[in-house]
């Protein structure tokens, strides 16, 4: 996840830094979430939204293999409702009801 990665690209930039510092308690909470499920942080984000009724299909653009085949991975995985509500905890939505809520 975000805080694993520290090391180039968009990592080094002053404004994704200052952005990991003060998302760092729900990227924690996130990072611990995935590591108790036993999946990774980007294949549990494109589940959960694949879990989402308000979304229809998540754009994918994966550069490698590994990526593609996590990207896969996620169609595999079914959260339960206690995961899916400590996700909503940590990473509330815009509130309302889907799909109103998310649109543009």
């Amino acid at each position: 996840g975000a805080l694993e990665k520290s090391a180039g690209g968009r990592r080094t930039d002053e404004g994704f830094l200052k952005t990991v510092e003060e998302k760092r308690s729900k990227l924690e909470r996130y990072e611990a979430l995935c590591k108790k499920i036993g999946e990774l942080p980007a294949t549990v984000a494109l589940a959960w939204l694949l879990h989402n009724p308000a979304v229809t299909a998540p754009i994918i653009g994966p550069r490698t293999v590994g990526q593609l085949e996590n990207s896969i991975r996620a169609t595999e995985i079914t959260l339960d409702e206690k995961t899916l509500r400590e996700l909503d905890e940590i990473f509330p939505g815009p509130g309302g009801e889907a799909p109103k809520a998310y649109a543009w």
